[in-house]
């Protein structure tokens, strides 16, 4: 595949404060890569170094094969989406989705013409003569990116364009850009703070902590194989339970701790009275009527109709049944997990095992 945008150990100071550590990405030609991390870890400063807004301090970046070194945002030929939709509100959609192509000499019938596909492709077609404030949230969002795609640019750059959006939108909207994303052939770059855009949109998924890549990879690649125990807690929903636990006789089992004594089965054998820290998704564990590897004393059960979530008492451990259930707060139940799903860290390091 070729290689659309590319990063080669970007640094970014702000004074004292290093805001991109060493940064290296490759990103493919027409692939949708997700930069997803904690607020402050860095991902947003990297889209708009990608974009210029910001300058990078040293290492090299290179867009299409060109060296973007001391290159102007507006040469660049990269389009950006905003989480503030960042419309002219006194221009119609059809004078918002034509500004840039105006100002670059297009003709006004060409431009309107051009205008007319996007609307047909972004379903704007029978709000052209809107303004902003007559439009929905979903609506703006839409004009931002038809705004973008109409100068057919390298690459897209959202910056958590769907933050504004209430829930129910923002499903609908990421479906949306990603059908959009597909129907183009482009190569997106999408920031977001939450997990779950990233896993449904994205291609390539780059997890990005204290200025750092800490992970990146297919999205259920990170989900199934978390290198550290940041990424771990970070991917999945709800977040996996962490547990401290010692290695028993057998090098098998884990003894986990704060659970009456409980034990897990381990993927691997290690060495015998090591202390470890054991990852448990939410999803793998099982309520089992015979004995189980441990037990809780249940706490809080929160029901949605189609899925059920139940919590210890102590709230160490969560759980979550695709089903409802009879249990009821302060019984005392029995839980199973099978090896495969035991995730293992080192405590000091936070590093699989």
């Amino acid at each position: 595949m070729t290689v659309q945008i590319e990063l080669n150990n970007i640094d970014k100071h702000y004074g004292i404060f290093h805001a991109l550590k060493g940064v290296s990405l490759a990103i493919e030609k027409g692939s949708f890569v997700a930069l997803v991390g904690p607020s402050g870890c860095g991902k947003s400063t990297l889209l708009r170094s990608i974009a210029g807004l910001e300058s990078i301090t040293s290492g090299s970046l290179r867009i299409a094969g060109e060296t973007m070194t001391g290159v102007p945002p507006r040469k660049r030929d990269v389009a950006m989406v905003f989480q503030s939709y960042a419309l002219y509100p006194h221009m119609t959609v059809e004078e918002n989705l034509t500004y840039s192509l105006r100002l670059h000499g297009v003709r006004k019938p060409e431009a309107k013409a051009r205008a007319a596909e996007v609307a047909a492709t972004t379903g704007l077609s029978a709000l052209l003569h809107r303004y902003p404030r007559e439009l929905s949230g979903g609506q703006r969002q839409r004009v931002a990116m038809g705004r973008a795609i109409i100068r057919n640019p390298k690459a897209f750059l959202f910056d958590e364009p769907l933050s504004n959006l209430d829930a129910a939108l923002r499903v609908h909207m990421r479906k949306e850009i990603r059908a959009l994303h597909d129907r183009l052939g482009a190569t997106s770059v999408y920031v977001t703070h939450d997990q779950v855009e990233a896993m449904t949109m994205a291609d390539h998924v780059v997890v990005m902590r204290d200025g750092c890549i800490e992970q990146q990879g297919a999205p259920l690649e990170l989900y199934d194989r978390p290198v550290s125990r940041f990424v771990a807690g970070f991917i999945g929903s709800p977040a996996m339970n962490f547990i401290d636990a010692v290695v028993a006789e057998d090098g098998r089992t884990a003894v986990l701790q704060n659970t009456d004594g409980g034990t897990v089965p381990l993927p691997s054998r290690l060495e015998p009275g090591r202390s470890i820290v054991v990852g448990l998704r939410p999803e793998h564990l099982r309520v089992v009527e015979h004995q189980g590897t441990f037990q809780i004393t249940v706490g809080a059960i929160e029901s949605t109709g189609s899925t059920t979530f139940i919590s210890s008492a102590d709230d160490l451990i969560t759980l979550v049944q695709a089903d409802r259930t009879s249990i009821a707060a302060g019984d005392r139940v029995s839980l199973a997990i099978p090896e495969i799903h035991v995730h293992v860290f080192d405590p000091e390091t936070g590093l699989r095992l």
